[in-house]
This record gives C-alpha cells, sequence and structure tokens, in this order.
C-alpha cells in the first residue's frame, strides 16, 4: 500500500503519471508553525523542506503503519528571503515583483516511512533566473495563471504558462514540480511497487 501525504495536486499528477497506484491523505502538519520555529534556528531552506516532508510522511504512516506514505515539501529562497505560497492574488503579485529580474532557489525534499520511521529521503535543489517582469506583463500573466499560483511557493506552475516568467532553469524538472520523482521511483522499484506491481 503506497499514500501520498499531500494534498498537493501537482504531486498528485506526477505520482499518476508515473502509473503508480496510490491513495493521498493530508497530514494534518502547521507547516506555518514549522516553518517559524525552524527560522528563529536558522535552518536552512533545504532543511526547512525535509523537516517538513518527514513529519508529514510520519504523520500519515503512523495512522497507516502497514503503509509505505511518501512526504514531500518545497521551499523557494532569494537573496536570503524564504517565500511561501502567497494567500491571496495581490500577495502572489507582490511576491512576483520581489522575483522579477532575480535568481531563486527551489528545495525539495522527498521523504518515505513507515509505521512512523523514516525509511529513505532525497533532497535536490534547482536554480531559476525571472525575467524582468513589467506591470502589464504581471496583470496578464495573473488573468490567464488565476488562482492557481497560490498554490506554489513560487506563485507559478513551470509545467504552464509560468514558463513564460524564466529565462534559465538549472535543474531537474520534477524537483521544480515539488517532487525528486526519478530517485522516488527507483527506491519504490527497489520495493517491489513500480510499473509491474501496477500493472
Amino acid at each position: 500500500m503506497l499514500i501520498l501525504a499531500s494534498a498537493s495536486l501537482s504531486r498528485r499528477q506526477m505520482l499518476q503519471n508515473a502509473g503508480l497506484d496510490f491513495s493521498a491523505e493530508t497530514s494534518g502538519v502547521d507547516e506555518d508553525e514549522v516553518k517559524l520555529s525552524l527560522s528563529a534556528e536558522n535552518a536552512t531552506p533545504q532543511d526547512i523542506a525535509e523537516t517538513l516532508a518527514e513529519l508529514k510522511a510520519q504523520r500519515v504512516s503512523k495512522r497507516n503503519p502497514r503503509a509505505l506514505v511518501i512526504g514531500a515539501d518545497s521551499t523557494l529562497a532569494c537573496n536570503g528571503r524564504l517565500f511561501d505560497k502567497p494567500p491571496t492574488m495581490a500577495a502572489a503579485r507582490t511576491q512576483l515583483k520581489a522575483l522579477s529580474g532575480q535568481s531563486h532557489e527551489l528545495h525539495s525534499s522527498v521523504v518515505v516511512a513507515r509505521g512512523g520511521v523514516r525509511l529513505w529521503h532525497c533532497n535536490e535543489r534547482a536554480r531559476l533566473t525571472m525575467r524582468p517582469l513589467d506591470d502589464a506583463f504581471l496583470d496578464a500573466y495573473l488573468a490567464r495563471a488565476g488562482e492557481a499560483v497560490l498554490t506554489s511557493v513560487g506563485a507559478y506552475q513551470l509545467e504552464g504558462v509560468g514558463a513564460h516568467l524564466f529565462t534559465k532553469v538549472e535543474g531537474d524538472y520534477f524537483t521544480i514540480l515539488g517532487l525528486p520523482l526519478l530517485p522516488l521511483l527507483s527506491f519504490l522499484t527497489g520495493h517491489g511497487i513500480g510499473l509491474e506491481k501496477a500493472a
């Protein structure tokens, strides 16, 4: 049995597209509280992503002790500042203005747990350079992308119209979408979960 400890539509879509048979269950972890606590301890963006991924996987795996549970999280850092999912379209606009013309790093972590114990994890990092964004472009982008931007730490989906925001992308595509998929698939295959199992 395989469970994704996430409400993320993009992560669900990646696992579905990879042909995996799984269910999804939200963890109930208070991500804002964890981020505040870790930031106060000067944790790195990667540490924050890994800790949150592990907490999600552990929480759900304790409720489903026989299942393999996938937890994942992503953080975005730019010029020493950590960015979260924007709560409103106005906040998304402000965030995009801050990222405009800058390079930022996206850190993604995935953890697999069983019975509340971490079995495996993987951390990946990507670097994205955003082109300068003027007001007319931002208006057009936000109108086209809609409230989907509120589900991403960067206020964009690279797999959609968000691709127009960038001049350069360095790193694994799946990592940018929020899940280091290829290492995860290798781990799951080693535990008897893959295309053969799904067929």
